[in-house]
């Protein structure tokens, strides 16, 4: 934005004096500098002038903000925010200070930036949280699935009041019936009070977890973040090529490790028992009914099941 003393710099010379005097009496007739001096009559006309960089920037961000072209566009000097000035009498002399505050939009932005920096994605692609989320997408788009809303708002509500829970949830139903996107919408919402959380595409992650076999440090970052982090989501899951280092060294680690200290939650198209079979067969060592049982031994008690049931949205432009 242009300093009012390089907008009267711009003047031609002969009609400087008398622009410029303009200029000055149409800033101090403002509605804004008439109801500031309205509010401290100790500022003279010779305050104000010595302050008229202040007043001028005051009025034309007021002005900018009033017909906002949106935060993108914001023609203020520092993006988001606005003048404001404080008036001080110090040693009987009275100054005028200016100061910069954040207007609603950029607040709204910094706190939708929080809210989902706090959420790691791995190999999912969560729009929802780029976009926010619709209570009638929720609650109203798939009738079929209105218990299944109530039993997750119900989880959300519970870890809101009274912290992190013992147990997670296990959305089970058949494809496209929105299991990712209800998962996504827990997160955001408990992220909103301050809680980490991440979602794993359990197929692609677990292709990519054995090429981190040559990377033994970058294996364990993502395990411990996974350990760590207060709400985990394993998404998919059952959909995953599973190899018994996978399955026992890896995913063993980390439910073991959660396991009464934070709650992990998981969609699939498995209900328990199947799943606790798909674990029980890898491709290298074939039926292990054992090590099936032992990891099951890390889910089964530890997750509240939740039928999704409704129609298959993928394809539909509609959320999943």
């Amino acid at each position: 934005m242009e300093s009012l003393s390089r907008l009267l710099s711009g003047l031609p010379d002969l009609s400087f004096m008398k622009q410029a005097e303009q200029t000055i009496r149409e800033l101090l007739d403002d509605p804004l500098i008439a109801k500031l001096r309205m509010k401290h009559p100790e500022l003279d006309e010779q305050t104000l002038k010595i302050h008229m960089n202040r007043l001028y920037q005051y009025v034309v961000e007021y002005r900018n903000c009033t017909s906002c072209p949106g935060l993108d566009k914001c023609p203020n000097d520092f993006q988001g925010h606005y003048t404001r000035l404080n008036v001080e009498q110090i040693n009987g002399q009275t100054y005028i200070h200016d100061y910069k505050v954040s207007c609603k939009k950029w607040i709204a932005k910094n706190n939708q930036d929080t809210i989902r920096s706090r959420i790691r994605s791995f190999y999912v692609d969560v729009k929802a949280l780029e976009e926010g989320y619709s209570s009638e997408q929720i609650l109203f788009m798939d009738m079929d699935r209105t218990q299944a809303v109530g039993q997750l708002q119900n989880y959300i509500d519970q870890t809101k009041d009274q912290g992190l829970q013992r147990t997670g949830l296990y959305l089970v139903g058949p494809f496209g019936t929105g299991k990712t996107y209800l998962m996504s919408y827990l997160l955001y919402q408990l992220a909103k009070e301050g809680l980490t959380g991440a979602i794993v595409y359990m197929p692609d992650f677990v292709e990519d977890l054995k090429s981190m076999i040559q990377e033994p440090q970058k294996l364990k970052e993502t395990v411990d973040i996974l350990k760590e982090t207060d709400l985990v989501v394993f998404d998919d899951i059952g959909a995953e090529n599973l190899s018994p280092w996978v399955r026992d060294h890896v995913m063993g680690a980390i439910l073991n490790y959660r396991m009464n200290r934070k709650p992990t939650f998981f969609t699939s198209n498995y209900e328990l028992d199947a799943l606790e079979r798909h674990f029980s067969f890898t491709s290298r060592d074939g039926d292990e009914e054992f090590k099936g049982q032992r990891i099951m031994d890390r889910i089964r008690p530890f997750v509240d099941v939740i039928k999704i049931g409704g129609f298959n949205k993928r394809g539909a432009g509609k959320p999943q």
